[in-house]
Order: C-alpha cells, then sequence, then structure tokens
C-alpha cells in the first residue's frame, strides 16, 4: 500500500496520471502480496476488488436517509467536543488534552475488538498508514484546536473549523478522480458558512482580529481535518474494516502524542484537575472520539470525503440545540436563520434540491 507520501486516493480508471498507476501497483499489489502478513489469505484480493468497486459506486453520490442519521450524530458527539476541550483546557495544557483523547478512545477500541471478532493487522505498510492518518487527522488538529481554543472563544472556534468543507472540496478535486469540483458544491459550502456566521453570530466575528495566530490553527486543523478525509478512503478501498481503521490510526496517533506530551508538558507537574475536567475528559475521549471515529470511517468508506465533512455546517447547529435543551438558552432568530442556510447549503451540495429544481433531461 502506497503510504510512503500523502499521497492522494488512487484508482485503476482510464486516463489516471503516470504516478498514480505506478504508486497504485507498488502499493496495493505489494499489500496484497504480504497478505499472509495480516492472516486474511486468498480473500485479500476479493476484498480489495470488492472493496474498490464499492467505493466507486459510493462516493460523490446523495446521501441515503441512514447515512444523514449517522452524519447528524456524528454532528452530536463532535458537536460536544468543543464544549468539552473548553473546560478542559481550563485547567490542562493542550498537548496533555489531545494525549487523554487519543488515548482514552485507543483504550475503549483496543478492548473493544476481541468482544467484535476482531484484530489488529500486523502488516507493517498499513501501520504506517495508520500513522500517517493518525498525525492528519488527530495529532495535528488536536493540537491546534486545544491550543486555539486556549486563546479564543469556542464559538468562535467553530465556526473556524466550519471552513473545513471549502478545503475538503478543493483537496478532493485535486486528488480524487470521483468527488470533482461543481457548482452546486461549491455554491452548497459558501451557503452553508454564511449560515453558520449568521447563526453564531455577528459580535463573535469582533474577535478576529485579536490573537490572529490561534484562528489561524483553527483554520489549519481544518485543512488537516480535509486531507485526512481525502486521505482516509484508502482504507475503505484496500478493504480494512471501519472499526479497524479508527482503532489503529487512534493508537498511532496516541503513540505519537505521548512523548510530545512529556516532553512539553511535563504532566507530572499539573495540579490534579478538578471533578468537571475529568468528566469532560471523559466524554471528549469516549463520545467525541472513540464512539464518534466509528461513524466516522463508516460514513467516509459509504459517502465520501465531501460528504463527510458536512458535519462541520452541523456542529454549531447540534450545539445550539444542545443548549437549548440542556441548558435552557433562548434561540435567537438569526439562529433559525443561519439553520435555514445550512439545510439549503446542504440540499446543494448533496444534489437533491437542485436535481429537483433543474431535472436532469434523459434520452428518449
Amino acid at each position: 500500500m502506497g503510504v510512503s507520501s500523502l499521497t492522494c486516493p488512487l484508482s485503476l480508471k482510464h486516463g489516471e496520471r503516470a504516478f498514480s498507476l505506478a504508486l497504485d501497483k507498488s502499493g496495493v499489489s505489494r499489500f496484497v502480496s504480504r497478505k499472509r502478513d495480516m492472516g486474511i489469505g486468498a480473500r485479500a484480493k476479493r476484498a480489495v476488488r470488492a472493496a474498490r468497486g464499492k467505493m466507486a459506486q459510493t462516493v460523490n453520490r446523495v446521501m441515503t436517509p441512514l447515512q444523514w442519521a449517522m452524519l447528524v450524530a456524528l454532528s452530536v458527539l463532535w458537536g460536544g467536543s468543543f464544549f468539552f476541550a473548553g473546560v478542559a483546557v481550563r485547567e490542562l495544557p493542550p498537548l496533555t488534552v489531545a494525549l487523554v483523547r487519543a488515548g482514552g478512545a485507543a483504550l475503549i477500541l483496543n478492548a473493544a475488538l476481541p468482544l467484535l471478532g476482531l484484530q489488529l493487522p500486523r502488516d507493517g505498510r498499513l501501520w504506517l498508514a495508520f500513522c500517517v492518518m493518525g498525525f492528519i487527522n488527530n495529532v495535528v488538529p488536536f493540537g491546534l484546536i486545544f491550543w486555539g481554543q486556549s486563546h479564543i472563544p469556542s464559538g468562535l472556534a467553530s465556526i473556524l473549523n466550519a471552513t473545513t468543507p471549502l478545503s475538503t472540496i478543493i483537496v478532493a478535486h485535486i486528488c480524487t478522480s470521483d468527488e470533482k469540483m461543481a457548482g452546486g458544491r461549491l455554491a452548497g459550502v459558501v451557503i452553508g458558512f454564511l449560515g453558520v456566521a449568521t447563526m453564531i453570530g455577528a459580535g463573535l466575528l469582533e474577535g478576529i482580529g485579536t490573537d490572529v495566530m490561534a484562528q489561524l490553527a483553527i483554520v489549519l486543523a481544518g485543512f488537516s481535518y480535509a486531507c485526512a478525509g481525502v486521505y482516509g478512503r484508502r482504507f475503505g478501498r484496500l478493504g480494512v474494516r471501519p472499526m479497524i481503521t479508527a482503532t489503529g490510526q487512534v493508537t498511532a496517533s496516541s503513540l505519537i502524542l505521548l512523548p510530545m506530551a512529556l516532553l512539553y508538558d511535563a504532566p507530572w507537574n499539573l495540579p490534579m484537575p478538578s471533578a468537571p475536567v475529568w468528566w469532560a475528559l471523559f466524554g471528549i475521549a469516549a463520545l467525541s472520539t472513540a464512539l464518534a471515529y466509528v461513524l466516522y470511517f463508516r460514513l467516509l468508506a459509504t459517502a465520501g470525503a465531501t460528504n463527510l465533512l458536512l458535519v462541520t455546517f452541523l456542529i454549531p447547529v447540534s450545539a445550539v440545540a444542545m443548549g437549548a435543551l440542556m441548558l435552557h438558552e433562548h434561540l435567537e432568530p438569526r439562529h433559525f436563520i443561519g439553520m435555514t442556510m445550512i439545510g439549503l447549503g446542504l440540499a446543494c451540495i448533496d444534489g437533491r434540491l437542485l436535481r429537483g429544481i433543474f431535472p436532469l433531461k434523459t434520452a428518449s
């Protein structure tokens, strides 16, 4: 499996670039040739062919009701991560929070694998891919977001994180053959971003001129998530189960974060966190990471990178809803306007609205 660098997902369609084709031959075929290391046997080739065919049929299409339900659930889990992180960074440094989030999720997922009759593979190339995925999907964005949230409000962090689909559409357009940028998708992202800005409120935008580095860190984290969404498609194409992918990449990221946190934060010198921080750490590890990544990789394998990153638009919506239900916060008119705009943006990207207004003409 070609993972020596952050290479775009591959396909064998006619006209693919020569370097992509060469990397596919030296990557996927080598992965299959090493199948005995993973204990898969002759089924590896069939799994790869079936997975690649399935991916070609499922990405960049209208999402099913089940996929939409999973997307909403994922938005609630990740929406809670901003709240959990906001509580945790008040008493703990960012790298320590990132390590607890990734490490706690790794412990939970590794404990769940035997119960499901699964085990992590031993193939070195696959573990290299887990390390790359863990770095761009956990280490970089966790560290940047938690550091950013220690300097700017969580609401502003949410709106900056909502730029992720913009980056995803660009990255997917450049690096994939089946998720090309189209007018409806680009317009939908712009409309959705404006809806997020409307819902969170213009008052938060006044903070953009202060602590510019923290805000740039959140935007860079969104770009890292976008790269991870596209890069992670290869696991489904190679027939790796979503649970294995989630566990492998979060385990790899924990091993990367451990020496970093020990070196820079010296957690043994930190005061004992309060009870709310402990609960926040549990929530961000078990719910917003372990459970969320199971949904994340399932959606990535079936709905595509661009559709999956729509979750960043739904995160502020879930945050407002949770605040109203659990904290009895008042919903202002701008919240409903923003939700409407976000729904319109999602519909444009999904394609149903445009196809309903401008139905395609079929040849007789």
